[in-house]
């Protein structure tokens, strides 16, 4: 097969990861960066031009690794080829989705799955109410399009979530906020799905005194055993956003499992250190079976 992997660099653990396997397996296998690449539409004829070169015809596949900076651009790009009939690992739906936190619970709410107690709002002259709808605090301060543990604030007194909310609202962030649940203890749960199975899954704690539990911010991770309920959460949710590689995000509570966040552009380096699972070489016996059942 000849695939395409759509990020911003060669040298980024996952991507390098995803041409090894493919190489490995027999594929011939490109990185192109997707913030390089132009559209040109008009006659009906549309075309993906990269470094002077149409390359709309030439993949078979797809797999993009569009971060949230340019998560419009790149899923622009995504839904040029799906158009043109190539298999994606992520759909350009999907991943507009999965980019927006909002937009995932709202899904993930109406299917029923279950979430954190949460609240969106832009009006700055309610913060009370909204605080108080939560419980009262700690609260959790999200950006909507934070990535990596970024843009996420606890607030432990109404007074500093007053604070920071008022801030946030005039500098016209989309945030959420949501419950903090203390029996979390500073951990989470990164499944991997691939097609239609979880492929891997660790726990992640944060750093002593830090509620965030991402890898990137200095956090541990160890491998897990997911329960049934959980498997099932990370399965529907990849499923609900379009995305057949996910990164699914779960804390567990007092009330079970609940999901936290979606991502369509998974990190690998931590899951397969702490697992020792090939997830590239998952991701590329995927496709492979994928495009057979295709052709």
């Amino acid at each position: 097969m000849k695939i395409f992997i759509l990020s911003v660099g060669e040298n980024i653990y996952s991507t390098q990861r995803l041409v090894e396997e493919a190489e490995h397996r027999g594929h011939t296998i490109r990185v192109i960066s997707h913030t390089k690449c132009s559209v040109k539409l008009g006659d009906g004829k549309p075309q993906i031009i990269f470094e002077g070169e149409n390359i709309i015809n030439w993949p078979d596949v797809i797999i993009p690794r569009i971060g949230a900076s340019v998560s419009r651009h790149g899923a622009a790009i995504v839904k040029e080829f799906e158009m043109n009939g190539v298999f994606s690992t992520a759909r350009s739906l999907g991943i507009i989705r999965a980019q927006n936190k909002v937009r995932t619970l709202q899904i993930m709410n109406r299917k029923n799955i279950p979430i954190p107690q949460t609240v969106f709002s832009v009006n700055p002259s309610n913060i009370d109410e909204q605080i108080e709808l939560l419980g009262g605090p700690p609260v959790i301060i999200k950006l909507q399009e934070g990535t990596q543990g970024m843009g996420v604030i606890l607030a432990e007194s109404k007074k500093s979530a007053k604070s920071i909310l008022d801030t946030l609202y005039n500098m016209n962030t989309s945030i959420m906020l949501q419950e903090f649940v203390e029996e979390s203890n500073g951990e989470d749960i990164r499944a991997i799905v691939v097609g239609n199975k979880v492929i891997a899954a660790m726990k992640r704690k944060g750093e002593k005194g830090e509620f965030r539990s991402n890898i990137h911010r200095g956090g541990t991770g160890e491998g897990v055993q997911l329960s049934n309920k959980e498997q099932k959460i990370a399965l529907k949710a990849a499923q609900y956003l379009s995305l057949p590689v996910a990164g699914v995000d779960m804390i567990r509570s007092k009330k079970g499992p609940l999901l936290i966040e979606v991502n369509g552009s998974p990190g690998f380096q931590g899951m397969e250190a702490y697992t020792k699972v090939n997830v590239a070489e998952e991701v590329i016996k995927y496709i492979e079976t994928h495009v057979r059942k295709k052709v």
